[in-house]
This record gives structure tokens, C-alpha cells and sequence, in this order.
């Protein structure tokens, strides 16, 4: 299964499946889940923001789940409309995304080994990151710039490590850059500024701001303290 979300476009190239079952798709306008408490939560269903090489792939008795949803929906569209209609199919479409998530759940749980070896290989492209001096060029490293380097969207990626690790990926690149902020005020006579700007930040008070809500105390203090 793969997601879409508004303003994203597919292209069809007319070729026919010979599978017996092609499969489905399921489509509705943003004013249907508006009101609804769908349309407030919406955004938290991270999968709509993955790549399509990062499709949920589902079992037979998990498609068999979500064909039943698919039916139930089917068949409030197509009988006579009346107030509770648009309720129940926003219910049904909230109830499939809810078996979605679940499913991806699974499949992380399931390929565990491959994500600890990108937990890897995310930790060694940061470090590699400021060995190879590219802050200097490109600022601190985004969520964005690890997605694109592991080849995987950045939703995909945060929701991968947030599964292996409790944490997503910008606060794994937040505490690495905290780690090495601590290491220069303690083992250097550099200027905040000089610190700052050696970690990829443009100006300091982004660097200070950032330093103070990781660990409670501003890098002055902190070097002070220990």
C-alpha cells in the first residue's frame, strides 16, 4: 500500500495488471474529514509523507481487514446518502488508517535488523558530517539531508529511529550536536560565537537557545558549572 496526500501527483501509464486482484484505491477530498475529528488528527498518519519505495507491504488476513473496511465504505457511498452518511465513512476511512499504522508498527518490528543497521550508518553520517568539515558549507545537518543520504523519506526515517531508539531524528542530530558543543566548552578557550559557528549555526543565540533547552543552562553557565 502506498499514501498520498493533497498536492501530490500519479501518472498512469495504462498498462493492466494480470493479477486476478489489481487492487483499489481510495480517494476523497479534504472537505469530507474537514469538521471531523479526522481532520485535526490527520497529519499524525506519518505514511502519507513516505516514499513509495517505503510502501506497507500487508498478509493475506491483513488485506483481508482492511478489504472489509474498504467494503463497508463502498457501500455507504453507494446507497442513499442521509445525515449519518459522511459520519460513517469518515469513521471507516479513520478505522483503516488506524489498521495502517498498526501494520507499520509491524513491519518495523519485523525488519529490525536492517533498522539497526541504519541506526548505524545515520550515526556514522553524522559523524562523518563534521569530520569531512561540511557544516561549514551546508549548517547543521537536517532531518531532510539524512532522509536524502540514506535514501529514505525524512517522515520514514524519524519514524524508523523513534521505533529503534524512543527518539526521532531531529533530536538524534540535536544531542549529537549537543555532545559536541559540550566537548569544546569544556576542552577549549573558544568564544561561544567561535563554537557556535564551528557547529554549522549561522548565529549564536540559535546556538545558545538550542543548548539551554537540551540541558537546562546556557553554554556560559555550563562552563562555568563544570
Amino acid at each position: 500500500m502506498v499514501f498520498i496526500k493533497p498536492g501530490q501527483v500519479l501518472t498512469y501509464d495504462g498498462h493492466q495488471s494480470a493479477a486476478e486482484d489489481p487492487g483499489w484505491a481510495l480517494l476523497f477530498h479534504p472537505d469530507l474529514i474537514r469538521k471531523s475529528e479526522l481532520g485535526k488528527t490527520i497529519d499524525e498518519y506519518s505514511f502519507f509523507s513516505y516514499e513509495i519505495t517505503e510502501a506497507l507491504h500487508i498478509s493475506e488476513s491483513e488485506k483481508h481487514s482492511l478489504n472489509e473496511i474498504l467494503v463497508k465504505i463502498e457501500g455507504e457511498y453507494h446507497q442513499n446518502i442521509d445525515r449519518h452518511s459522511q459520519k460513517l465513512i469518515v469513521s471507516n476511512i479513520e478505522l483503516l488508517l488506524d489498521y495502517c499504522t498498526r501494520y507499520y508498527d509491524r513491519q518495523f518490528y519485523t525488519r529490525s535488523n536492517l533498522n539497526k543497521d541504519i541506526v548505524v550508518k545515520f550515526e556514522q553520517l553524522l559523524k562523518s558530517y563534521f569530520e569531512n568539515r561540511d557544516q561549514y558549507e551546508k549548517g547543521i545537518p537536517t532531518v531532510s539531508y539524512c532522509g536524502d543520504a540514506l535514501f529514505m523519506s525524512p517522515k520514514y526515517l524519524s519514524d524508523l529511529l523513534r521505533r529503534e531508539t524512543g527518539q526521532n531524528a531531529k533530536t538524534h542530530i540535536d544531542d549529537f550536536i549537543l555532545n559536541k558543543a559540550k566537548n569544546q566548552l569544556l576542552n577549549s578557550n573558544d568564544s561561544i560565537s567561535q563554537i557556535a559557528f564551528s557547529l554549522g549555526f549561522e548565529y549564536s543565540q540559535h546556538f545558545s537557545k538550542l543548548f539551554k533547552a537540551k540541558s537546562g543552562m546556557s553554554p556560559s553557565e555550563y562552563r562555568n558549572v563544570n
